[in-house]
């Protein structure tokens, strides 16, 4: 079975788009009671505009994964792109999810909890299954990357500074001010992102190049595609500020048969000395 959808995938992987068969393989319905769980969003009862479908919004995180894409981008492309609009279900016409919109779905995502686990790894776990139950295996390696996602930067005073570095969620820091608290994020963090002088045709940098340092506010979205299907096996969401090599080991599945491929911010001491054996590590 895994040689005849190798074989069929080959043939259509340039024609045919990624998401238009991940539609076809998984049954997004599945992770719907895990998505209501998590979200705990209320009966609509209060009034207000329905939100959007929660299995819609998991879809949008996976294409915006895949892709690479900032919440300003994927909002965007949504509305752009017909494949894009198919796996969402979405019409000519329909309104999709703005960016604020997807940031405060994975915000609610990534802190919510099912049974003591982090809901973002239950959901991908039975994603990366459902995957391998279709004959999908990343036998062909993994490749391990992480994107900054912009958050709206945050105005504190030293003191309200001070107690999110300390942890405090922000009902904790405004606990007489529950309107503030719900629009205040508390858990974003600053970085630094660097851009390399590029070279120049022969090949050499430019002699003098200064590397270009860009502070971003926000979160990192961490993933493990697979060489071969460029399928998702892993995904996790940090803040910005969160050093790639400590999420490392969380992203390899033990299904691979080959080498990891990563940058350098993964290549440190620990990952190479601790049980790597089981893995190649290309950079």
């Amino acid at each position: 079975m895994l040689q005849s959808l190798t074989h069929g995938w080959s043939q259509v992987r340039d024609r045919v788009d990624q998401l238009e068969v991940l539609g076809d393989l998984i049954d997004f319905e599945i992770f719907r009671t895990d998505l209501v769980a998590a979200l705990k969003r209320s009966d609509g009862s209060r009034g207000g505009r329905p939100p959007f479908d929660p299995v819609l919004m998991f879809k949008v995180l996976i294409i915006q994964a895949l892709n690479d894409l900032s919440d300003e981008r994927v909002e965007f492309l949504i509305a752009d792109r017909l494949s894009f609009m198919r796996v969402l279900g979405l019409s000519h016409g329909d309104k999709g999810p703005d960016h604020n919109t997807i940031w405060t779905f994975r915000q609610h995502l990534g802190a919510a909890k099912i049974n003591g686990t982090s809901a973002l790894d239950r959901l991908f776990e039975r994603f990366d299954r459902m995957i391998k139950e279709q004959g999908y295996l990343a036998m062909g390696g993994q490749i391990v990357d992480a994107s900054i996602v912009a958050a709206p930067k945050q105005r504190l005073t030293q003191d309200e500074k001070a107690a999110a570095k300390a942890g405090k969620s922000a009902n904790e820091i405004w606990p007489d001010q529950p309107n503030k608290a719900s629009h205040k994020d508390v858990n974003a963090r600053w970085t630094i992102k660097y851009s390399r002088a590029k070279a120049k045709s022969g090949g050499a940098v430019p002699k003098g190049h200064v590397d270009i340092a860009i502070p971003s506010f926000g979160y990192k979205n961490h993933i493990s595609t697979d060489v071969r299907f460029g399928f998702i096996r892993a995904f996790d969401v940090t803040d910005a500020a969160t050093y790639d090599g400590n999420v490392f080991r969380d992203l390899i599945t033990q299904n691979t048969a080959s080498g990891v491929w990563a940058d350098t911010a993964y290549n440190n001491q620990r990952n190479r000395h601790q049980n790597m054996d089981e893995f190649g590590f290309n950079h």
